[in-house]
């Protein structure tokens, strides 16, 4: 049996196509063999040769098998749609079930979009906070550092002042144990001089 035009396996438009053909097709077979009978009618009315009543009726019986082919066919072809039908809600269902799990899990990771948003936005802040305390840290840091610099150099003036009193108190005791030392020198040659003196004196008596 011929494939009607317009149909294709596995497609339900094509099914449903196919079906409308083929309805249309039985209703210009009926409107024809209705026709043929009219003109059958119309014969028996009227004389008519026996060539022409044999074509009629051959034409007839044709036009007979040829929509009862066509009858078994559109049988077929309601089958298939009926199957197509049924896969298509099968189909329908199954997606409308894979919309809501979609529309679950989108609404799901909506949520969870937005905790991580509320998440970060806390994060920033904290870090913001963070920062400004470094900040303010850092400008107590280098407070202090300025401080520390300060008293670095005033300990550096102290202990110039201090290295040049040393110097200044090595000097002077130098000094005075030079002039010790000479002062010792002279009381020393001094009472020798005298001792000599005493010594001769008595000789010359």
């Amino acid at each position: 049996m011929a494939t009607p035009v317009g149909w294709s396996p596995g497609g339900s438009g094509s099914v449903c196509l196919a079906f409308d053909q083929l309805r249309d097709v039985i209703e210009s077979q009926e409107e024809l063999i209705q026709q043929l009978r009219n003109v059958m009618v119309l014969q028996d009315e009227n004389f008519v040769s026996k060539e022409e009543f044999q074509a009629v009726e051959k034409k007839l019986v044709e036009e007979k098998a040829a929509h009862a082919k066509t009858k078994v066919l559109l049988a077929k072809e309601e089958e298939k749609l009926q199957f197509a039908l049924g896969e298509v809600e099968v189909l329908s269902k199954q997606l409308e079930k894979e919309k809501l799990a979609f529309e679950k899990a989108l609404s799901s990771v909506k949520s969870r979009a937005l905790q991580e948003s509320s998440k970060k936005d806390q994060l920033i802040t904290k870090c913001n906070e963070i920062e400004s305390h470094i900040i303010k840290q850092e400008d107590i840091l280098n407070g202090k550092e300025n401080e520390i610099k300060e008293l670095q150099q005033v300990i550096s003036q102290q202990k110039e002042i201090f290295r040049n009193h040393v110097s200044d108190i090595r000097i002077q005791k130098q000094q005075e144990n030079y002039m010790a030392h000479v002062l010792d020198q002279k009381h020393k040659k001094a009472s020798g001089t005298r001792q000599t003196r005493s010594r001769q004196r008595p000789r010359e008596k």
